[in-house]
């Protein structure tokens, strides 16, 4: 994605996330500059549902795996569950899923993506990153400054 701006990055970001959203209308959204702003406000609990080699690559930091959070999902009670992917469409449905279970759950729009365009950290194994799983270069929509792999 040479040569494109960060804000037609967004523009494209927004129109992928728009279309998923049809398949789950129900469930409430928060802007990365929301999270960043509610985080130190609230008790925040952060869900990955990426796969294991999405978040080899990075995950915002303090998230859990959708795994960790189902081994004990009463650990969580009170807080407000932000799922996130690289888009949010997988974290649309995965909210939705806990919505339809009572749990307090909003949806990360426009995901790890949007993050990096809020100038989001993200970490892996060794520390803090500036490069993030993307499911091919159709999706390599990272904010300046960040990498996008596949």
């Amino acid at each position: 994605m040479a040569n494109v701006t960060d804000e037609a990055k967004c523009q494209q970001i927004e129109a992928m996330y728009q279309k998923s959203r049809r398949l789950f209308p129900e469930v409430p959204e928060l802007t990365a500059e929301e999270l960043a702003a509610r985080r130190s406000e609230e008790k925040v609990v952060l869900v990955d549902v990426r796969s294991p080699a999405e978040q080899a690559v990075s995950m915002i930091p303090g998230a859990i795996t959708s795994e960790q959070f189902e081994q004990n999902p009463s650990e969580y009670e009170g807080a407000t569950i932000v799922t996130y992917c690289t888009i949010g469409h997988r974290s649309g449905l995965y909210a939705q899923q806990l919505l339809t279970r009572g749990l307090t759950a909003v949806n990360l729009k426009g995901a790890i993506l949007a993050w990096t365009h809020n100038g989001g950290e993200l970490k892996n194994a060794e520390g803090p990153t500036h490069r993030l799983h993307v499911n091919n270069p159709k999706c390599a929509l990272q904010a300046e400054g960040y990498e996008g792999v596949w």
